[in-house]
């Protein structure tokens, strides 16, 4: 509000005889290119109700404008106030507050007269002031700007003494940058304050770019949202820059990366708030710039003194950007820090890295890690950074998906000219991590042998990291004799290792038992692998463990898939997808083979377009390098899936690729041989079918009957069932095993003429195939079966799942005609898609629901439109309760 005619003249004077300036009682003027922020305003509108308000914030935080603004806009009289430093004697002050009342247009009584003395003032003229605003019908509101200048706690309890028996005649509002000496408790546990501190008064994004673009300049939302981060909100902070942009050549690139030491920020940083402190506060701020964080040991440490503790809480309580983080712990605002650090280097030459050495000294012993390394790095001092990694085994985390890409970075400007084990170590994990097999293995060979001879790194830790990267590069390299040797060196390790490191780092253990279970699955050891991999599976331990299980669920999945478990397999791969999509991991070597897995029973499903969008998108997240395992079972799904689709000689193709490994797998060529003998079947020739398969054909079920299925297709029944006799029992194959083997003993009973037996054992894989949704293997069986499946009971277990329900053969007067095996029914997948259509739910809100990518409903929705010949999501659930699928 405008001064009121009865502001005083100049020459008016306080008991010190100084004149009364009127720009102390007048609203300060909001400049042009002020923000108005209702939030803040609505919040102030609690002042009205309440005997104190306190805005408190730092300095340049905008305490005064909005409150001037928000008084602005009231229709009653806000006395205004601007307290100086000079404002410690209780008579001048009062004089001051009871002219600030004039002012406003506020009627005074005579009879409270005005203070006589600069040192003091009669209590009457208190009491009588009380008095006087406790009769009137409105409340008086007064507003203190800078109160923190007042630091007489006789002002104080003076202050309190009107406030109190003004009752709802006063209300107070203080803008101060620290809490003043008002009992201010009280008045907060009977709801009678209102409070807007500096973390409300921060701007948000949505402020941040109105204020920007008062100053002209038009940034999108995601260079605002990094300068109010870097800023904090700081009103002064953003302000400044978006003056200083301005007179650049070019804003947006000055704002993106301005250097706060050397600007309006610098300047009114250190004018306001550094400037301010005493020398020794001053060269505790210096210090502790270096830290993101800092408790009074630690700066205590740094400052070689004892006294952190005050100074810290000081500077908090005073608002000069030195954040309370709890538990004993503070921290700077990062503008202000970066302008002290430059000032450090200034003023102190060469005390950065020193102060950085110390620092991380202390935060290894006081078990903060992630610090530790970041200020050894910061510091240039490598071989401390490599040690503490290793030695404290947090290296596995490099791997985990969590602090992989910063612990990687933090690496990155080591030279070459850092030697010793740990820093080798960190180079091979580093490459390995990056899926380089030979410049890792150079490093890690180096490192052991520097081992060997250098006790400074601690020789069972530093022996277990090495256990862990070379089970990693036995797994990418497919050599399962050197993860066992891993193995065995780390079981032998782990008694000298500190218990406490084991438990703090469980990752260690689960990556090097999964990297085992992975070499031990490619060496078609199935159930030594399976019995790590659970191991890691079954075990608990939150986002640290995440990956590990995400990676052994993978295989697990696959080993249950490559035995013939469809049901078991997918249940393993989801449960994989659920770990990936709860923790956010990243892709990594080892965690597709859970979409793959998923995707090769799509196959056998006959689900072909799920399972392409599957392989589309385990061939988005595709990386170089990836281990045998999973190179081998891309290639095989994705030959699979050709086939499927009719591509014979591409599916040719992909099971003759060769998949680098220093040791072959069993299992892999064993599948390759099956896929390129189904192959030269679909092609019509069974002798290259029979030939390709049963070189292979006594060493895995699967390869057995697809031997016997090649012998069936050249005509000799007899051969093929005796074939399957002889399956090897040392498998327990699983239904997409035993339903084809039963479809061949089935085909060859009824090329044999014994129809009753062709009759039986169709049914059995048709109650097999039922429980699995297993469509593939019939499709594959050929013409033959198309009769059998429209008589009597055959076509009722066919029914619904691998013919539609109601399909039944021809009218008897007609010549029958087989049904259609390849028809327009939703898979089962696509039922479970449609009925959360049905209930009205996002695409996203399905994918969660189902475990499963947005892109993987989207291909969904595609194939339910077109099987329903309908093109929106309404018309198909319409169309679907018109057909009761729902």
């Amino acid at each position: 509000m405008a001064a009121t005619d009865e502001t005083p003249e100049a020459g008016f004077a306080d008991p010190t005889g100084d004149p009364l300036l009127r720009t102390r009682f007048a609203l300060p003027t909001r400049p042009a290119m002020f923000v108005r922020r209702p939030r803040l305003t609505e919040h102030l509108d609690q002042a009205l109700g309440t005997p104190l308000t306190m805005v408190n914030g730092s300095a340049g935080a905008g305490k005064t404008l909005l409150v001037a603004d928000w008084a602005s806009g009231l229709r009653q009289p806000v006395a205004w106030l601007t307290a100086e430093s000079t404002d410690q004697a209780p008579g001048v002050f009062w004089a001051h507050v009871l002219q600030a009342l004039r002012a406003a247009g506020v009627p005074v009584a005579s009879e409270v007269g005005s203070p006589a003395e600069a040192s003091r003032v009669d209590r009457r003229t208190l009491t009588r002031l009380a008095a006087d605003l406790e009769g009137r019908d409105t409340s008086t509101l007064l507003v203190l700007d800078e109160f923190d200048r007042v630091v007489s706690r006789e002002i104080a309890e003076q202050l309190e003494f009107v406030l109190h028996h003004a009752g709802r005649g006063l209300r107070l509002i203080l803008v101060t940058r620290t809490e003043p000496l008002l009992p201010l408790h009280r008045y907060r546990a009977s709801g009678e304050m209102t409070e807007i501190r500096d973390a409300e008064l921060a701007f948000t994004p949505d402020e941040a770019q109105e204020l920007l673009t008062r100053h002209g300049l038009h940034l999108s939302a995601s260079a605002v949202q990094a300068l109010v981060e870097r800023t904090r909100g700081w009103a002064a902070g953003l302000r400044l820059s978006a003056l200083a942009a301005r007179q650049g050549t070019d804003p947006h690139a000055y704002l993106k990366q301005f250097e706060a030491d050397h600007s309006a920020v610098a300047d009114f940083l250190l004018a306001e708030v550094l400037d301010r402190q005493a020398p020794d506060t001053q060269d505790l701020l210096l210090r502790i710039s270096v830290l993101e964080r800092c408790c009074p040991d630690l700066v205590n440490v740094l400052t070689q003194r004892t006294d952190a503790e005050p100074i810290l809480a000081a500077l908090q309580r005073e608002n000069a950007f030195v954040h309370y983080l709890g538990h004993s712990w503070y921290s700077l605002h990062p503008l202000f820090a970066e302008i002290l650090r430059a000032h450090l280097r200034e003023r102190f030459p060469g005390l950065e890295p020193e102060l950085r050495s110390r620092a991380a000294q202390w935060l290894r012993r006081s078990g903060a890690l992630p610090e530790a390394l970041a200020q050894g790095a910061a510091a240039d001092d490598w071989e401390f950074t490599a040690r503490a990694v290793v030695d404290d085994l947090a290296l596995g985390q490099l791997f985990t998906g969590l602090r992989s890409d910063d612990l990687s970075a933090l690496f990155e400007r080591m030279g070459p000219d850092v030697r010793g084990p740990a820093p080798d170590l960190v180079r091979a994990a580093r490459e390995l991590a990056g899926r380089d097999v030979e410049h890792g293995l150079a490093h890690l060979q180096r490192a052991e042998e520097e081992l060997a001879r250098d006790g400074a790194t601690d020789p069972a830790a530093a022996g277990l990291t090495c256990a862990l990267l070379e089970a990693l590069a036995a797994r990418l390299t497919g050599t399962p004799g050197r993860a066992e040797r891993a193995a065995e060196q780390a079981l032998a390790l782990r008694p000298e290792v500190p218990g406490h490191l084991l438990d703090e780092h469980p990752e260690l253990n689960a990556l090097l038992l999964t990297h085992l279970g992975s070499a031990r699955l490619w060496a078609g050891r199935f159930e030594d692998a399976r019995s790590v991999l659970s191991a890691v599976a079954g075990r608990p331990g939150g986002a640290a463990m995440a990956l590990p299980r995400w990676e052994a669920l993978g295989h697990l999945a696959l080993i249950d898939y490559l035995n013939g478990w469809l049901g078991r397999a997918e249940h393993k791969a989801l449960a994989a997808a659920g770990q990936a999509q709860r923790y956010s991991l990243p892709q990594r070597s080892g965690a597709g083979l859970g979409m793959l897995v998923r995707a090769a029973v799509l196959i056998d499903r006959d689900e072909l377009d799920e399972a392409q969008a599957l392989l589309d998108e385990v061939a988005a997240s595709h990386l170089l390098g990836e281990d045998p395992v999973e190179e081998a079972g891309r290639v095989l799904t994705r030959g699979r899936l050709l086939l499927a689709r009719g591509d014979a000689r591409a599916a040719l193709a992909a099971a003759d690729a060769i998949v680098p490994a220093v040791v072959s797998s069993p299992w892999a060529e064993d599948h390759a041989a099956a896929l390129a003998s189904a192959a030269y079947l679909a092609q019509g020739k069974p002798e290259s079918a029979r030939k390709v398969v049963e070189r292979v054909a006594d060493r895995r079920a699967a390869c057995t009957v697809q031997a016997a299925r090649a012998r069936l297709a050249a005509g000799h029944p007899e051969e093929a069932l005796e074939m399957l006799h002889s399956l090897p029992e040392t498998d327990r194959p699983g239904p997409a095993v035993t339903v084809r083997a039963t479809l061949v003993r089935a085909q060859a009973a009824h090329e044999l003429g014994d129809h009753t037996a062709a009759h039986r054992l169709l049914g059995r894989a048709l109650l097999d195939g039922r429980r699995e949704q297993l469509r593939l293997p019939f499709l594959e069986a050929g013409p033959w079966i198309r009769p059998l499946l429209s008589t009597g009971r055959l076509r009722e277990l066919a029914g619904g799942w691998l013919v539609p329900a109601g399909h039944g053969p021809p009218a008897p007067t007609e010549q029958p005609q087989p049904p259609a095996l390849v028809v327009e029914e939703l898979s089962a997948r696509e039922r479970d898609v449609l009925r959360r259509l049905a209930e009205m739910r996002s695409t996203e809100e399905i994918a969660a629901d189902l475990q499963v990518s947005v892109n993987t409903v989207k291909t969904h929705l595609k194939s339910i439109y077109r099987k329903l010949a309908v093109s929106r999501r309404g018309d198909a659930v319409r169309r679907a309760r018109d057909a009761r699928i729902l």
